[in-house]
């Protein structure tokens, strides 16, 4: 767990606190009353949200209660805020791109067994059990702190703060154009990306794990389920495919600002660069506890690139 960056998570909430404020005051637009009343909508529903995950997390001591809510929040906020906006064709093709991505990610998680009919269930994520034991989170105190602000409110906090761009966009009256075109299609393109990224993983794994539940040991698979970890397909070339086009689909979207008239530079911007953040810090952490596993990967780290392809 050498990869563990707790310092990085004291930066996400820094940037969160200090710079959003900053680019709203500073780079604009204002929000005005109507943008305001439907923002207060949504943060009494992320303050719901987060502690209800922190209630639940703590007494299940299964601290997946956000994974399960992450792919179906943004897509709500985005309704909301479309509904409140006229309905305008800019507003619900954001909230039906959003939607899109949320029923696909949801299926994806779900048929991990993440969901369960008494909800407070279901499979917890790996990294949290193992973040559970590390030096530094292990004292009981110190965990429920780090559910608290970390995986609880942090991470509801970025589920809203990735849908800003709609909200920047509600009152603008400047018609459907070029720019909207353009994010419309990398917003899409990148869904079907991560959707074809996920299917292979999902495929690469079920086989691997059939395979030793057989009573198999992984050395003895067939190449390259013997490695351990997929080089397949989306694979071979980005060692994080699905994590790239989950990045990229929120960019895609803050596009749409600038489609609006907003402007190339706004503060709703603030979502998708925290979640690139967020993104570098947790793939550190799953790159490390791959590295500790299957002797291959770090030859495999070599050869390919963590994100874009062939760079």
């Amino acid at each position: 767990m050498k990869n563990l960056n707790i310092p990085l998570i004291g930066t996400l909430l820094l940037i969160s606190l200090v710079v959003c404020p900053i680019l709203y005051v500073y780079v604009g637009p204002a929000l005005d009353d109507r943008q305001l009343t439907v923002l207060n909508t949504l943060i009494v529903i992320t303050a719901c949200s987060s502690l209800l995950c922190f209630i639940i997390g703590e007494l299940t001591r299964n601290n997946s209660q956000v994974d399960k809510i992450w792919s179906i929040l943004p897509f709500i906020y985005c309704w909301i805020i479309a509904i409140h906006g006229g309905k305008h064709p800019r507003l619900v093709i954001m909230a039906v791109l959003a939607t899109l991505w949320g029923i696909r990610l949801t299926f994806n998680f779900a048929r991990k067994g993440a969901y369960r009919l008494k909800f407070w269930e279901g499979e917890e994520d790996y990294r949290w059990k193992l973040l559970r034991e590390t030096p530094f989170l292990k004292n009981r105190m110190v965990w429920m702190l780090f559910n608290l602000i970390f995986i609880s409110s942090y991470q509801n906090v970025l589920l809203l703060f990735i849908t800003f761009p709609a909200l920047v966009s509600m009152n603008s009256t400047v018609p459907f154009g070029f720019i909207d075109v353009l994010a419309t299609v990398l917003m899409l393109g990148f869904i079907i990306y991560e959707a074809v990224a996920d299917e292979q993983q999902w495929l690469f794994q079920s086989k691997k794990w059939t395979m030793i539940k057989e009573g198999r040991k992984l050395e003895e698979l067939p190449d390259p389920y013997n490695k351990g970890f997929n080089t397949l397909g989306l694979w071979s070339i980005s060692r994080h495919p699905n994590y790239m086009a989950e990045q990229s689909i929120w960019v895609s979207l803050y596009i749409f600002s600038i489609g609006a008239g907003v402007g190339i530079v706004n503060w709703s911007m603030i979502g998708a660069l925290l979640l690139i953040v967020l993104f570098m810090g947790s793939t550190n952490l799953v790159e490390g506890i791959s590295n500790d596993k299957y002797p291959q990967y770090s030859d495999y780290c070599k050869r390919v690139n963590k994100f874009i392809p062939y760079i």
